[in-house]
């Protein structure tokens, strides 16, 4: 029944009941008996009453509506208001529901569309800072390599510091490029370029422990880049935020996929489980294809040290996809 139907039957009912008895044995006189007011006041206070639950019943699954509303967040999908209630209330939930189905669904074409998108531009720029700028700054090299053969001693010094710093800077333009398209994910697979990846931050002060497991399902092109890159996206939180001087990689295959958990000594979470556009990134990628991520402080395994962050995303594996084994067994 409808909440309108509800109150309205309720107050008729009451109504009739207060008519007949009127019309029958209750009678009101003047002056009014205390008897008489106390009948009339305790039939308003019982129909009162009853209207209150009536209305507090019928409007619960409005207030539970509008917690739901509050606390909606698409990185966090799958999560639907209870259909219950009068018609009218349930309608409107259930609306509400294909509302948040539809925006979950735009909102995961429309991360597809960025992130890949993101991705091309990040292979065209790494193309271009290796075969562009990496070439002229190879070829700047070589000249001034040719100059310092030539040049009288006394300038010997200063040219072999110029080639240092143009040694150094075409090494970070190799790094950069490396880390906005890394080329050893394409060919040689997800746990050659995790290992690479774990090397790379081992030698930028943070020690990467890594325990990549062989025998992987197969996974899609795009879950390995997304587990690349919330490894890649976790691992530099680490470096910048935590304080942490260990970590560690991990992937294994689970029953219907494959997990990858990357856990650190540092200072924790804290309150920015969610604040920054690192997670909010990893949470997007991990929408891309389906995957749950986790994000948790868990305390030092030798008891009262600093409190750690653990990552942890699990995907589902791809039925579509034959298994191709990178040298070594590694994929």
């Amino acid at each position: 029944m409808s909440l309108f139907w509800r109150i309205f039957v309720l107050n008729a009912f009451g109504l009739v009941v207060a008519a007949a008895l009127l019309l029958g044995p209750v009678t009101v006189s003047t002056p009014i008996l205390p008897g008489e007011v106390l009948v009339v006041v305790a039939g308003l206070a019982a129909l009162l009453t009853v209207n209150a639950v009536v209305l507090r019943v019928g409007l619960a699954p409005l207030g539970r509506l509008g917690r739901a509303m509050a606390d909606a967040d698409l990185l966090h999908p799958g999560v639907r208001a209870v259909v219950s209630g009068p018609v009218e209330t349930a309608e409107l939930i259930t609306t509400y529901n294909a509302m948040l189905d539809r925006l979950e669904a735009e909102r995961a074409a429309s991360a597809a569309g960025a992130l890949s998108a993101q991705e091309r531009e990040r292979h065209r720029i790494a193309r271009e800072l290796h075969d562009e700028v990496g070439q002229t700054l190879t070829a700047v090299l070589l000249q001034l390599k040719r100059v310092a053969d030539r040049a009288p001693a006394d300038l010997r010094e200063e040219l072999g510091q110029a080639q240092e710093a143009t040694r150094a800077g075409l090494d970070e333009i190799r790094r950069i490029a490396r880390r906005l398209r890394p080329g050893v994910l394409d060919e040689l697979g997800l746990l050659s370029a995790l290992r690479s990846l774990a090397a790379e931050f081992t030698t930028h002060g943070l020690t990467v422990r890594h325990d990549l497991r062989t025998g992987l399902p197969p996974l899609t092109e795009e879950t390995e880049l997304v587990l690349y890159r919330v490894a890649q996206e976790a691992l530099t939180n680490t470096a910048r935020h935590s304080g942490a001087d260990r970590a560690e990689l991990r992937v294994r295959p689970i029953a219907d996929g494959v997990e990858l958990l990357v856990r650190d000594n540092g200072s924790g979470l804290g309150t920015a489980a969610d604040a920054g556009a690192g997670i909010r990134g990893m949470r997007e990628r991990a929408l891309l294809i389906g995957a749950t991520l986790t994000l948790s402080s868990t305390p030092d395994g030798s008891g009262g040290g600093p409190r750690g962050t653990d990552v942890r995303l699990r995907a589902t594996a791809s039925a579509d996809r034959p298994d191709v084994a990178a040298p070594g067994g590694h994929r």
